[in-house]
This record gives C-alpha cells, sequence and structure tokens, in this order.
C-alpha cells in the first residue's frame, strides 16, 4: 500500500523555535527548516511521503496578507493535485485560530487542511511540537477527516476552525473549541472522531479577495468615551469588532459613537473580551436602533476575519452580516 502524499507548508511559529536553553522563558520562532522538521518525523519511522514547502519563517503574530496569500495559493495547489491527500501548515499558536477560519471561509471543505503549532519551542523541556506534528500526520492521512474544512491539531485534540481558540497564554494544553467542542482525540498512532464529517460537499463560502479591508478590534474598557471610535474612523477603518464587556457591552457614549459609524456606512460587530460564551443580539445595548451586529460564537479576533471578508464581498448592511454570524 502507498504511503500517503503530504503537503507541508510551513511558516515558522514555536514549533520551529528555538531558545538555547531547556528551561529558559525566551525564544525566537521560526529557527528550524521544515526540512529539519520532516527529517525528525521521517526518523520516527511514520508511514508518510512529506512533501515540504516554506512559505514563511516568523512568529505568528507577524503574519498577514502575504503569508495568507501564498497559504492559499498552495492549499489550493495541493487541493487540485490527486496525488495529495492532505495539507499541514505548521504555524504559531498566537493566530492560529485566525489563519485557520479566514482558509476554512475561502476553501472547498474538501481534502483535509491541518494546522499544528506548539506551546514550547524544540530545545525545552517537555517540547510538544513534533508529538502535535506526528498527529497532524495522523489526521491528514485519515480518510474520515475530508469534509470537515480547516482543522487544528494541538494537545492530541483535533478542533474545527470555526470552534478553536486560544485560551490559555502558555500552557501545553491553551486550545479550547467552543460552542460545539473538539471534533477528536488523536495520538500518532489512532484517531477517534466524535461524529461523522459535516461539510460533505460544501464548496467555499467566499472567494480569496484582492485585498483584506482594515477592520480594527476595540477593547470595551470602563471609563472609556468616545475618542477611540473617532481614531479607528480616522484612519480609515472599513468595519469595527467591539471586544466588550460581557455579553459584548459597552458605556452608552461608546455605543452611540459605534452607532454614528453604522450610520456612516461603517459595519459594527459586538463581541466579548469574555474567554468563552455566546453575544446574542440584545435589547439592553439596542442593537436594533443603533444597526449592531452580534457575534454570537466568534470572539473578537475571528469576529475580525469573518468581517473583513464581508466588506471585501461589499456585504456591509447590518441585516446581512448579522446573517452571516448567524451561520457560524
Amino acid at each position: 500500500m502507498q504511503a500517503p502524499h503530504i503537503r507541508i507548508l510551513a511558516t515558522g511559529g514555536t514549533i520551529a523555535g528555538s531558545g538555547g536553553s531547556a528551561f529558559g522563558n525566551g525564544y525566537s520562532p521560526g529557527q528550524i527548516s521544515v526540512e529539519a522538521m520532516v527529517a525528525e518525523i521521517r526518523a520516527l519511522g511514520i508511514d508518510a511521503s512529506l512533501d515540504p514547502i516554506e512559505i514563511a519563517s516568523i512568529g505568528s503574530q507577524d503574519i498577514g496578507w502575504a503569508e495568507w496569500g501564498l497559504l492559499h495559493a498552495e492549499v489550493l495547489r495541493a487541493q487540485a493535485d490527486e496525488t495529495i491527500c492532505g495539507v499541514i501548515i505548521t504555524h504559531g499558536t498566537d493566530t492560529a485560530e485566525e489563519t485557520a477560519l479566514l482558509l476554512d471561509l475561502t476553501l472547498d471543505a474538501g481534502k483535509p487542511v491541518v494546522l499544528v503549532g506548539a506551546m514550547r519551542p524544540a530545545d525545552a523541556v517537555g517540547s510538544d511540537g513534533m508529538r502535535n506534528f506526528a498527529n497532524g500526520v495522523r489526521v491528514a492521512s485519515d480518510p474520515a477527516s475530508a469534509d470537515r474544512g480547516v482543522l487544528v491539531v494541538m494537545g492530541d485534540t483535533v478542533f474545527a476552525a470555526r470552534d478553536v481558540r486560544k485560551a490559555a497564554t502558555s500552557n501545553i494544553d491553551a486550545f479550547k473549541g467552543f460552542p460545539r467542542g473538539p471534533l477528536a482525540r488523536v495520538t500518532p498512532t489512532s484517531l477517534d472522531w466524535f461524529g461523522p464529517a459535516a461539510r460533505v460537499g460544501e464548496k467555499a463560502r467566499f472567494a480569496w479577495p484582492q485585498r483584506l479591508p482594515r477592520v480594527a478590534i476595540l477593547t470595551a474598557g470602563a471609563g472609556m468615551d468616545a475618542k477611540p471610535v473617532e481614531a479607528m474612523l480616522g484612519i480609515g477603518c472599513e468595519g469595527i469588532v467591539l471586544a466588550g464587556m460581557g455579553q459584548g457591552n459597552a458605556p452608552r457614549v461608546v455605543l452611540d459613537a459605534l452607532g454614528a459609524a453604522v450610520r456612516s456606512g461603517v459595519p459594527v460587530v459586538r463581541s466579548s473580551r469574555v474567554d468563552e460564551g455566546m453575544v446574542d443580539r440584545n435589547v439592553e445595548v439596542d442593537d436594533d436602533a443603533r444597526g449592531l451586529v452580534a457575534a454570537r460564537a466568534l470572539g473578537p479576533a475571528k469576529a475580525r476575519i469573518l468581517l473583513a471578508l464581508l466588506v471585501a464581498q461589499g456585504i456591509t448592511d447590518p441585516a446581512a452580516v448579522q446573517a452571516e454570524f448567524d451561520r457560524r
């Protein structure tokens, strides 16, 4: 039986990081080449044909439009290659949920696309990178991984792009899924799905845009005024995501300023700075009168990605934007 052929797209991150110390806190991301990581996986005896391409060697805090465009194009090439059964993207954990959602919304949900990363650099005690990589190979090579959209594999757990989030700064089990939880548990030799693929035949929700509009996140705090909203509009923001208190709330003067932004043609989405929970349409905030959109299950980072894609498609009407957030 022929070994599964998997395309590896490397972007850097902690999984390719080195600190020069087994116990130190500091390290540099993207120091280990993808060829070296692939060689280590091969040395473990894993039965897979791994085809590496280096997209970037950066920390994921620096990932942006250029790298996203290259990733999207390379995944499309892999999807069109009948010899390739899946794609693994090595990625820093800070923005993994944003890259995963952006690709998930702009790719067909066919061949598995799996993001893997690490919470500890390669030379740290208890490094998790190679195990996550090996788990990613197990997921990407499994036919049952198809038609699930983009996946994130961290800590022996498989998450859907629409649900995954980084919920802790440095814990080895930093990733969680909300609202649907994980899709599967995985080790390098086993994979147990909790349910069947739910996106069979689903096509990309959005075409890849020519640019990603400027959408900013505004974090609410007690005693703040409307000046930050004015500043965001002043630098040309085409959308605003509120990381609000509790269920997406903010001081009344801020909500009034956001309502004025909507009337000027800038869509505004209310999300929450709280780690977990739904943000529904709210009578207290008066979403209907102000034209605000409730983020539902998406946190601020992913709400920003979805809103930017919507604005890029010319979708700015609050009702139409709300309909898209309701679908997540």
